[in-house]
């Protein structure tokens, strides 16, 4: 479009047959091709992220049960942005304006201040770098305590934070059926019918069980993951490959500040042509629902910063 895109300024970025397109809203992924196929099931210019594409989630991820938790003696309530099972749900920064702050041929850092609100009276600093390489993306997320409101007392002493990424895999053959996923995880979250965890198990001889890499199938997966083995460097590896050979398929890695992982086959989405066409994987520094559980929760004190970086290698397994 050229006076206008939903999604505000687009960023593009190129290295080799690489190219990604990143937007002010919500600083998040529009698109990811290598050699001219799509890495990831992204959105078109004129359009909205639908089904958190792409998006960033902070200062949580994934659902909180009734918009409300505890923190420093004191209840916080967030707008229940789910409101069919009354949660609230991917945080407070996916709709906001971020700002571009440098912009290169193959790299671009872009940063978001969330101001105190009602309900949040924390103050943080968000950034997100996005570099292309040879090999191909990384993205890196930082995050910075700044401080509380006067009045705010005890709560104000230290601030509960939570990140992760809802990037959808595009599929093999169009849909998720038709590719083989491998997940290094032993653990998975049973969840109730509001998508609110309620007990771990372990994933051996179950469904979930994808440590060794098959075929999804028919399976249809909005699970959340933890205990994922890691390579040599720390990395945990999530692998996609097509069922029926063609390309090599597509890996992607987070580092060890993502101890969990959503995995979301898209079959509930408002668009029935978008579903199953692409395999969300979430890297999550936390649980569904951990600023009630504490479930990886993270607390930043007054001027600490957390950082986490995950990637992407598009049909290039060495």
């Amino acid at each position: 479009m050229a006076d206008f895109a939903p999604t505000g300024r687009q960023v593009r970025l190129a290295r080799g047959d690489q190219e990604l397109v990143v937007v002010e809203a919500g600083g998040g992924i529009r698109s990811y091709t290598a050699g001219g196929r799509p890495v990831i099931d992204g959105y078109g210019e004129g359009e909205m992220s639908s089904g958190g594409r792409g998006q960033i989630l902070a200062p949580w991820p994934n659902r909180l049960g009734d918009g409300r938790f505890d923190w420093g003696g004191r209840s916080w309530p967030q707008p229940l942005s789910e409101p069919e099972h009354q949660n609230a749900i991917h945080g407070l920064v996916r709709w906001a304006r971020w700002r571009v702050t440098e912009e290169e041929g193959d790299r671009a850092q872009l940063e978001y201040r969330l101001l105190p609100r009602s309900g949040w009276p924390w103050a943080l600093d968000l950034a997100v770098t996005y570099l292309l390489h040879d090999s191909g993306l990384d993205v890196q997320a930082s995050a910075t305590y700044l401080g509380a409101p006067d009045g705010t007392g005890d709560a104000g002493k230290s601030c509960p934070f939570g990140l992760g990424w809802h990037p959808y895999l595009a599929a093999f053959g169009g849909v998720v059926d038709d590719t083989v996923l491998r997940l290094p995880a032993a653990t998975a979250y049973r969840a109730d019918e509001r998508g609110l965890p309620v007990e771990r198990y372990d994933v051996g001889g179950t469904e979930v069980d994808f440590r060794a890499g098959r075929r999804i199938g028919a399976a249809r997966l909005d699970t959340a993951f933890t205990d994922l083995a890691r390579d040599a460097s720390g990395r945990a590896v999530v692998e996609l490959t097509p069922a029926a050979g063609g390309p090599p398929g597509v890996r992607m890695w987070m580092d060890g500040a993502y101890t969990h992982i959503m995995v979301f086959s898209g079959d509930t989405l408002d668009d029935p042509a978008r579903r199953r066409g692409g395999l969300a994987i979430e890297p999550m520094t936390c649980a569904p629902n951990a600023l009630r559980s504490g479930d990886g929760l993270l607390t930043l004190e007054r001027g600490q910063t957390v950082a986490a970086t995950w990637g992407i290698e598009p049909f290039k397994f060495s």
